[in-house]
């Protein structure tokens, strides 16, 4: 007897998203996660009472009616969440080189800052910015065609997507942009899927600047807000959810000439049926949960040939200085030494990390900037992070066991003093106000979160393993199923909706039904940079953090 109708592994959004949306249908869902905490990507942890979320840095299209904010309304958690907008008129700051450019949160605005920069790339500038808001309209009108018209009129309403959608990045940028400047500041959120210009697929990089339409977004409490909103909605519907409960295998019976899913046996030991599986690990991950020989030659192939994304360092810093007068804001701020970015991430993945004085690229951000209500009148929180290759730590790594060691330690030490080197730059003097420090490095992420040589996007997000090329969310074993940034898109939102369209499809629904409206939900933003719109409860947990740090010893 099946003990749950659904076992879904892993607690990040995917595996949430798609847990609410089953629970509230009537079924017995249970979700593992082998952390301590729920969340994946999404979790928060603390050190020394001071909060960072490793994997939401920022959230985009939360204006009314807009896709992220329709999300968490349809999901049933937006009354349980609270978003500040970062600062509108710059929420990415580039500096490339010596040059300092702000991206705007409007893309009227964008072409107004930009060709004031350029006036000698006015029109090309305006075709390419034209082309990259209709392709991501065009990709977002596909998911919803259904019927006879649609599928008659669908290459006269996606004619853009049809005319690009096979190029890369930086084709369609030569074609419009000649400035190399130019080029760096508008492939800056290249950082947002991890891949350069050259191998970047064009409409992938046009959705990341299309959820950026209107800006940026920081959950209030971090990641861990909408972690617990999640939670919340799904103990609310009924479902259940296990931390410290690694999964050691997916169980699996024939079933005539297929093979079909059964449940999950533990690393304790212990034994859970259901009728179905989930996996919201990536598919390296999950197809060893299953065993490849319960697998497809064909699909074993394509695992072999599956590729992941960049790994990360991420140096985690709590200060005692006004950030602010240093210049920061809730803006983020991508560093880079040149704008050519194929050329960057290949210095970004060279061998010896240590050889020169700075990383090639980073990006730093301050969350008690950004979230308003977390700061206690002190102490301020960067989280700066860089890409590298996985195979810079391959000496640590011990294959899932303990790979701390002193050499491990010193390393890490090395590198936390080489990438202050580039947030001295942005924040001059701040070694002197460091109260505590920490780096993640790819094995943390591989420790934590179970990701693939320490991905943190999951599958790269080439032309070939994304759209129709990626992974599906329904597997060749029956019963079997996956959602998460390696199947729909990445990301937060991305990661989310994959979720949602894995559950709808268990449902035999669509995404629109398990997103009805729901009248009743309100996702609540404010101003990063305007403290007139904070309601009076920021004030207060600004107040109360403010008394519990006085009350400290000094």
């Amino acid at each position: 007897m099946a003990e749950y109708d659904t076992i879904i592994i892993g607690s990040g959004a995917g595996g949430l998203a798609a847990a609410i949306c089953l629970a509230r249908a009537g079924q017995r869902v249970l979700v593992l996660e082998q952390h301590y905490v729920p969340g994946g990507w999404c979790h928060s942890f603390y050190l020394d009472g001071h909060r960072f979320s490793p994997g939401v840095h920022y959230l985009g299209l939360l204006g009314p009616g807009q896709g992220t904010r329709q999300l968490y309304e349809g999901l049933g958690i937006a009354n349980d969440l609270t978003f500040f907008r970062m600062n509108p008129a710059a929420y990415e700051h580039c500096w490339i080189g010596d040059e300092r450019v702000d991206l705007p949160a409007d893309f009227g605005q964008l072409y107004e800052q930009l060709a004031a920069r350029f006036p000698h790339e006015r029109e090309g500038l305006r075709k390419y910015l034209t082309v990259v808001r209709q392709v991501n309209e065009q990709l977002h009108l596909i998911p919803k065609m259904s019927g006879f018209w649609d599928n008659i009129t669908i290459p006269f309403r996606t004619a853009q997507l049809g005319k690009y959608g096979l190029f890369s990045l930086k084709r369609v940028m030569d074609w419009h942009i000649k400035d190399p400047l130019l080029q760096g500041i508008l492939n800056v959120q290249c950082g947002d899927h991890g891949l350069p210009p050259a191998q970047a697929s064009f409409p992938l990089h046009c959705a990341v600047m299309g959820h950026y339409l209107e800006g940026g977004f920081y959950p209030s409490g971090g990641g861990a807000a909408i972690v617990k909103a999640m939670t919340l909605a799904l103990k609310r519907h009924g479902g259940e959810i296990r931390t410290g409960a690694a999964v050691a295998r997916i169980l699996t019976e024939p079933a005539g000439k297929k093979t079909r899913a059964m449940g999950v046996e533990l690393a304790s030991g212990e034994v859970i049926h259901a009728d179905r599986v989930i996996s919201n690990a990536d598919p390296a991950k999950t197809y060893q949960l299953v065993g490849h020989e319960h697998i497809s030659p064909k699909l074993k192939a394509k695992l072999a040939k599956t590729s992941y994304s960049v790994t990360s360092l991420m140096l985690f810093l709590t200060v005692d200085m006004d950030v602010r007068a240093a210049g920061l804001d809730s803006g983020n701020i991508w560093m880079m030494r040149h704008p050519d970015l194929d050329k960057l991430f290949g210095e970004m993945k060279a061998a010896d990390i240590l050889a020169e004085e700075e990383f090639p690229a980073l990006f730093l951000s301050c969350t008690t900037l950004k979230d308003p209500a977390s700061f206690d009148g002190r102490h301020h929180c960067l989280e700066v992070v860089t890409f590298l290759d996985f195979k810079a730590f391959e000496e640590f790594d011990r294959g899932g066991d303990d790979y701390h060691s002193s050499a491990y330690e010193q390393f890490k030490a090395r590198i936390a003093d080489k990438l202050l080197n580039s947030v001295e730059k942005a924040v001059p003097g701040i070694r002197a106000h460091i109260v505590r420090q920490d780096l993640g490095t790819p094995l943390t992420n591989e420790f934590y979160v179970q990701a693939t040589r320490g991905n943190v996007y999951g599958t790269e997000k080439n032309f070939w393993q994304t759209g129709p090329f990626a992974f599906g969310n329904q597997s060749e074993i029956e019963g079997l199923y996956l959602c998460g940034a390696s199947i729909l898109s990445h990301g937060v939102a991305g990661a989310s909706y994959s979720g949602v369209q894995t559950a709808a499809r268990i449902l035999n629904s669509s995404m629109d039904e398990q997103l009805a409206p729901q009248p009743d939900q309100a996702v609540r933003v404010y101003e990063a940079e305007d403290p007139t719109t904070w309601p009076d409860w920021v004030r207060q947990k600004r107040a109360d953090r403010q008394r519990r740090r006085q009350a400290l010893p000094q």
